[in-house]
């Protein structure tokens, strides 16, 4: 049983029983997708099960479902500094990014900033208002993003009048620098314009307050760092966002009530912005790892524990002949990027895979590997990593001699 007061060793031992992915190769991919917990796993089956046993249309089930939206609503309000009342689900931060683009009453001309290295998901929705609606899009260029002062003196530039939206993400996807967002968010008000943030690298991984960054929008994530099932995720709209944002989409969770005569009420707070079509398992397993990681862990732990860890990695692997560090080592969350003199990205992850089962994944446009170093990893895993990588900086691809592919099993097929 995970508890908040566990001594550190028992602690890591009880986190990762919880996790069983842990126990099938090194992790090191929750950018991309945490591994799944025990009790999400246990709510989402139990929610399933009643609705295969009972039907999904019982109103009490209803009400149980609902209860589950509540839930997750408050324990991501509670993650990022939130009320409640500011909190919107979605199916996933694209989702919420797109919201937040789609809340601008844009007219042609309009001005919009974004960076040169954003993730599609916050990205994609920005070229479709300037391809849609004649919206100019500047993409500035941070450099790396691991300096505040070309950061800030690239948007300086950037955010001119006429700019309505700046979208960044607050840890960049390709290379894990972290934003000033802070200082964007006042430049970007001083200059008229609200600012949408991606948290899909942060939320979970490193401190959030959304009240203290002074953000308008903030797209959150279920399923990297809050652990939870694909196809989740919330977003947090400051009081005069959501008082003034545009409605895109709509439907039944848009109203609390929606008569045949045209009589509606339109929710109040951010649940305006929630339609339907939640699946109800996945919302009861996303809501069960929200409140594990806050309730039961300690997102304090959990967040200095991770960044220990990553500078641990990033330190290692720096050290390694031929590895070339990429993260931006003191503006860095929990990902981190490097490049090993000879290989090809893919090759390096394929043949990290197979020598110490480790899960990880490429950033294509920097030919990189990125690892996402999690509270649950352990310093024993890391090293062992390091080593591998060491291993294969000392050679190069088509002086390997072949290795047979091995598979990754399950924790217990081992």
């Amino acid at each position: 049983m995970v508890s908040p007061f566990l001594p550190e060793s028992e602690k890591v031992a009880a986190v990762r029983a919880e996790l069983p992915a842990t126990g099938a190769g090194i992790y090191l991919n929750t950018g991309t997708a945490g591994p799944l917990l025990l009790v999400a796993d246990a709510a989402m089956r139990e929610t399933a099960e009643r609705e295969l046993r009972v039907g999904r249309a019982d109103p009490a089930g209803w009400e149980e479902v609902e209860q589950r939206r509540a839930e997750a609503r408050a324990t991501v309000g509670a993650i990022v500094g939130a009320p409640v009342g500011s909190v919107a689900l979605t199916h996933c931060t694209t989702d919420g990014m797109n919201v937040a683009t789609w809340a601008i009453d844009w007219r042609p001309g309009d001005r919009a900033v974004t960076s040169r290295f954003e993730h599609p998901g916050g990205l994609g929705p920005l070229l479709t208002v300037r391809d849609r609606l004649g919206v100019d899009l500047e993409l500035a260029d941070l450099g790396d993003g691991g300096d505040d002062v070309r950061t800030l003196a690239a948007l300086d530039r950037a955010i001119i009048p006429g700019t309505r939206l700046v979208a960044l993400s607050h840890v960049a996807w390709t290379n894990g620098a972290v934003l000033p967002i802070a200082e964007i968010a006042r430049l970007a008000h001083e200059r008229g314009a609200r600012i949408a943030v991606d948290g899909a690298q942060s939320a979970g991984a490193i401190p959030v307050d959304v009240t203290a960054l002074g953000v308008d929008f903030y797209a959150v994530p279920g399923q990297k760092w809050l652990l939870g099932p694909e196809g989740t995720g919330a977003l947090y709209l400051d009081p005069a966002s959501l008082e003034a944002a545009a409605q895109t989409f709509a439907g039944w969770g848009t109203y609390s009530t929606c008569l045949p005569d045209g009589t509606a009420d339109r929710w109040p707070d951010a649940r305006r912005f929630e339609t339907a079509g939640f699946h109800a398992p996945s919302v009861a397993g996303f809501a069960r790892s929200a409140g594990w990681l806050a309730m039961h862990v300690g997102l304090a732990w959990v967040q200095e524990r991770g960044a220990r860890l990553a500078r641990l990695a990033a330190d290692l692997l720096a050290a390694v002949p031929g590895v070339t560090l990429l993260t931006p080592r003191d503006r860095m969350a929990t990902l981190v990027t490097f490049r090993v003199a000879g290989w090809p990205a893919e090759a390096l992850r394929e043949e990290l895979g197979r020598r110490v089962f480790a899960i990880t994944r490429t950033i294509a446009a920097l030919d990189a590997l990125r690892i996402s170093v999690g509270f649950f990893n352990t310093d024993e895993e890391l090293r062992r990593f390091v080593v591998a990588v060491g291993e294969l900086a000392a050679t190069t691809p088509d002086r390997l001699p072949p290795r047979p592919p091995l598979a990754i099993l399950a924790a217990d097929e081992g």
